[in-house]
């Protein structure tokens, strides 16, 4: 059998009854076997692939005793590169960071490690670390998600605006420029910020616009309704209801003579623009021209 596949196999401890047999009639047996034990006691995360690949060359040193040793020499080397490489990626793998993403007009579902069902809404960002979930539970948040969490789980979910921490189990939060909203629907969360601390229960609201709190009304839902493809606001300024539409529609609207801090209490759809636009103009007595992804906001 080809000598680097079954040495690639055993890296992987994939060794069947008959290629096990062939691996141990390699002339370099001893030595293989040799270095896996002497790599037993490697933990990840202590892991200096410098150290381990000084350890290797070494224990080469050690060994050559005689002018026979010379002759498996360089494979071991080989084999040696081929191994911190291995170690080096697993490494690697274990400490880096996880990043879901969303796009202009995009939506995913994701699972944290411990089966928390998060939704991110368009153009959002969620990171978290997996491996070291057990004992850092933090999720950092750019944008706005759902959490459908999971009985008894406990973590923090981190804003440039301020902390949520989990108390209980169906929350939204939005974080955008200048924007921060926690909405609790089931369970309790705590909302930590430089300037306000609150516990939340169903259906109360944290919103800080512009750095100020701003008491909110209690929330009748069940869920957010960008959920079911639906953007709904209450006297909320109208340069953020804009600022969602372009999210959801991939459009830029420019106007010099429409207010945005005008308050706008309303909805729009996700899956119509027209309709959508209509409903977040009429209402305001706006009127708009679309060219290509462009929309002008203009009074007559």
């Amino acid at each position: 059998m080809d000598r680097e596949y079954l040495i690639k196999k055993w890296l992987d401890h994939d060794l069947n009854a008959e290629e096990l047999k062939a691996f141990k009639a390699l002339d370099d047996y001893n030595e293989l076997t040799k270095l896996s034990r002497s790599l037993e006691d490697f933990k990840a995360p202590n892991f200096d692939d410098k150290a381990v690949y000084d350890h290797i060359q070494k224990r080469i040193a050690e060994e050559k005793v005689s002018s026979s040793k010379t002759q498996w020499f360089k494979p071991f080397l080989r084999i040696a590169a081929v191994i911190v490489v291995v170690l080096s990626v697993y490494y690697y793998n274990a400490t880096i960071d996880t990043t879901t993403q969303t796009l202009l007009a995009e939506k995913t579902e994701i699972s944290l490690p411990d089966q928390t069902k998060v939704s991110l809404n368009a153009e959002s960002s969620l990171t978290y670390n997996k491996s070291k979930w057990q004992s850092n539970r933090d999720v950092n948040l750019d944008g706005e998600a759902f959490f459908d969490v999971e009985k008894g789980s406990e973590f923090n979910v981190i804003t440039n605006n301020g902390t949520v921490t989990v108390l209980g189990t169906e929350f939204n939060v939005n974080n955008r420029p200048d924007f921060f909203e926690t909405v609790c629907y089931e369970g309790s969360v705590k909302v930590v910020t430089t300037s306000e601390t609150k516990i939340l229960k169903p259906g109360d609201r944290f919103l800080m616009i512009d750095g100020k709190y701003i008491a909110q009304e209690k929330e009748k839902n069940t869920q957010p309704s960008w959920l079911q493809n639906e953007s709904y606001f209450k006297s909320i300024p109208y340069k953020y209801v804009l600022d969602e539409f372009e999210r959801q529609y991939q459009v830029t609207f420019k106007s010099d003579v429409i207010d945005s801090n005008t308050l706008y209490t309303g909805s729009f759809v996700h899956n119509n623009k027209e309709l959508a636009l209509k409903a977040i103009t009429l209402p305001l007595n706006i009127n708009f021209t679309i060219k290509n992804n462009v929309i002008v906001l203009y009074r007559e």
